[in-house]
């Protein structure tokens, strides 16, 4: 190629550029400086919200400019982006940390600026049904020549087809500069053939927009209402987000998803949650998964997939190494389907959010997945695993991986069957470090006054701990007592005890004349190996 015809474009960055911006951004605005010692430090979770809107803001200034810039090679704008990220990052530093009730500062009236001139939004009004007429003065704003939006919110409204009418020439207006469209819930109580008509009307009008977000869920779709949608979702090729929540997802539906959307090779955020699903459908969805190789959020949970399904989903996320969190709660996977996924889960080294509850996994599913996890996913935030049948056998195993993840903040394990012997293990591995964790779920699980004990005390010292859920299990009056006295500075951490049942007195009784249970677990532990991510 002539390096003289060859020109290289800079904007608009990358996903992955923008995400180290706010990482980064995140990062300077909690180190300590001397403008933090005059303002204030921020916390980690105020510092990252700040961040994620100044990289929007400073995104959408530079993106504006990018439009009208006559050299066309981006370069003015990467100057722009960097520019008000720094302007604005400054003026939060001297703001200084917030309290909830005085948030509305620097960069969130600024949002709130930018987003009055960009989003379009009718969510928040009466929930009913739109005429006509309505829909006509409703959308008056979105028919004004030279308007700005990008993103429109049409959900918690129910569209007729003479509304529709309406909308379909106003939507037609707006393809080049639409980005964004949330249609969930817009034809609730209607008719399926009106509902399906509309669901034209708004496809057809929408054909050709190059969106990069797109929310259809709660409509009760079915293969029809995807079909319905066929003209917009054919004209897809750049989406990053796709929402298909509670729309009644069968086998054909899914498969009509997968044979209508071009393209999923941008898709980072990937939606299912709540439908019929089942094995067949999941297969199709996985052929949908495994073409989406930047996938960074993916949930596809209550959609009873069982065993086959499971394997093929987990098999799939094996092509999507960019993973931050993945949702497969509440379905009925099995153990195969939880040692296919264990198989996998090495790979996703960004992953910060595993959500694995009742998915029949048993003692030797999560084994399997403990194992993995210990040597791999440092970064983990979010790990819960309730209502999986696990027993004191994968205990071991369990502490172990919770050992080492010391970015924990969030643990759930409750509705198992770990007992007191389980619950020592684990709290023994919350022992050392874990200063971010902020809640523990260990309910439900035949837990004693030794196990309940051990859990309070591996927690209560831990700054920023919010909540111990040990409710449910087989506390004595005296464990609970015990327990109440070991948070006696912080009982709002401590939840709900009156579901326990009392009759636990009995075995703790029991084992004191037995011998001493918890020292023998101690012992057990000395040749446990725990190992600590530095």
């Amino acid at each position: 190629m002539d390096s003289a015809g060859f020109s290289m474009k800079l904007w608009p960055p990358s996903l992955s550029t923008r995400l180290m911006l706010v990482e980064r951004m995140t990062k300077n605005l909690i180190t300590p400086s001397i403008l933090s010692r005059k303002y204030g430090l921020l916390s980690k979770e105020e510092a990252e919200e700040d961040a994620k809107q100044i990289e929007a803001l400073a995104f959408d200034s530079a993106n504006q400019h990018f439009d009208k810039e006559p050299d066309g090679d981006g370069s003015s704008a990467v100057q722009l982006y960097a520019k008000e990220s720094s302007k604005l990052m400054l003026e939060v530093i001297k703001r200084g940390p917030q309290t909830k009730e005085s948030a509305e500062g620097i960069v969130s009236e600024k949002v709130k600026a930018s987003d009055e001139t960009t989003i379009f939004d009718i969510s928040k009004g009466r929930r009913d049904f739109i005429s006509a007429e309505e829909a006509s003065e409703l959308l008056q704003p979105l028919s004004e020549p030279g308007n700005n939006y990008k993103r429109i919110c049409f959900s918690n409204r129910s569209f007729g087809v003479d509304a529709a009418k309406i909308v379909g020439p106003i939507l037609s207006s707006l393809k080049d500069q639409l980005t964004e469209v949330d249609l969930s819930d817009f034809v609730a109580g209607r008719p399926e053939e009106e509902a399906l008509e509309v669901m034209e009307i708004f496809s057809s009008a929408l054909d050709a927009c190059d969106l990069r977000y797109l929310d259809l869920s709660n409509n009760a779709l079915g293969e029809k209402g995807i079909r319905a949608f066929g003209a917009l979702l054919k004209s897809q090729k750049n989406l990053e987000e796709l929402y298909l929540m509670n729309d009644g997802i069968s086998e054909e539906a899914a498969q009509a998803v997968c044979e209508l959307i071009p393209s999923t090779d941008k898709l980072r955020v990937l939606h299912f949650h709540n439908n019929m699903t089942g094995d067949e459908g999941a297969l199709a969805i996985s052929k949908l998964v495994k073409h989406s190789s930047a996938l960074e959020d993916f949930r596809c949970s209550s959609t009873r997939v069982g065993s086959e399904g499971g394997v093929a989903l987990s098999q799939a996320l094996g092509e999507c190494r960019n993973l931050k969190k993945v949702d497969l709660r509440d379905n009925m996977f099995g153990v195969e389907a939880g040692i296919a996924l264990s198989k996998v889960l090495s790979i996703f080294s960004s992953l910060t959010e595993l959500y694995l509850s009742y998915l029949n996994l048993e003692d030797e599913g999560a084994i399997a997945l403990a194992d993995v996890l210990k040597e791999s996913v440092p970064s983990l935030e979010v790990l819960e695993m309730d209502g999986n049948d696990i027993t004191a056998k994968a205990a071991p195993a369990l502490a172990a991986c919770i050992a080492a993840k010391q970015f924990l903040t969030t643990l759930k394990l409750g509705e198992n069957e770990l007992k007191d012997d389980g619950a020592i293990l684990i709290a023994k591995a919350l022992e050392d470090g874990h200063g971010q964790l902020t809640e523990v779920d260990m309910s439900t699980n035949a837990i004693r006054r030794a196990g309940a004990r051990c859990l309070a005390q591996a927690v209560v010292n831990k700054p920023g701990f919010k909540v111990l859920n040990i409710n449910g299990n087989f506390i004595s009056d005296e464990g609970i007592d015990e327990v109440k006295d070991i948070f006696k500075n912080s009982l709002h951490v401590l939840g709900p005890l009156d579901d326990n049942d009392p009759e636990g007195e009995d075995y703790d009784e029991e084992a004191d004349e037995g011998g001493d249970n918890e020292n023998d677990l101690e012992t057990r532990l000395k040749d446990l190996d725990i190992k600590q991510e530095e």
